[in-house]
């Protein structure tokens, strides 16, 4: 057995690279936090989600439900019916079901046809209903 001793290097400019790193990271995050405090739209609590099919769906169902009357419309938080529009809604929803035939996972699929199932009925009760309060048309054409 030898009496060498492992050699231990020390890199003494590790502390003054840790804390140059964290003076960095103090100073991007104080430049993140001033450019939003002058953008209201960059509040954080206000960024918008990721963009996805589920996300997409599930506008169109929000809006054929507003105008069904099945939830407040979320410009004017009143429950009005407006079935041209639930059906122009639905009926996105069906393109899009065509459109996007082949392109879609099996769990998509599945849901938008679920979705327009539930909105086809729905529509059909809502039509058929003896009862509509505040139903809104689109003024006739001359």
């Amino acid at each position: 057995m030898s009496d060498d001793k492992p050699e231990i290097f020390v890199d003494d400019d590790f502390k003054s690279q840790v804390a140059a790193e964290k003076e960095a990271l103090k100073q991007a995050a104080a430049e993140t936090e001033a450019s939003t405090a002058d953008d209201p739209t960059a509040d954080p609590s206000m960024q918008l989600p990721e963009a996805s099919f589920g996300l997409l769906i599930s506008m169109f169902v929000s809006e054929a439900m507003a105008a069904m009357g099945q939830m407040p419309n979320p410009m004017t938080n009143e429950m009005t019916i407006n079935l041209d529009h639930a059906s122009y809604a639905i009926d996105m929803l069906a393109m899009l079901k065509d459109k996007t035939k082949g392109n879609l996972t099996d769990a998509e699929d599945t849901a938008l046809i679920d979705v327009l199932h539930q909105l086809r009925m729905a529509f059909i009760a809502v039509k058929q209903a003896p009862h509509q309060p505040s139903v809104t048309q689109p003024p006739a054409s001359p």
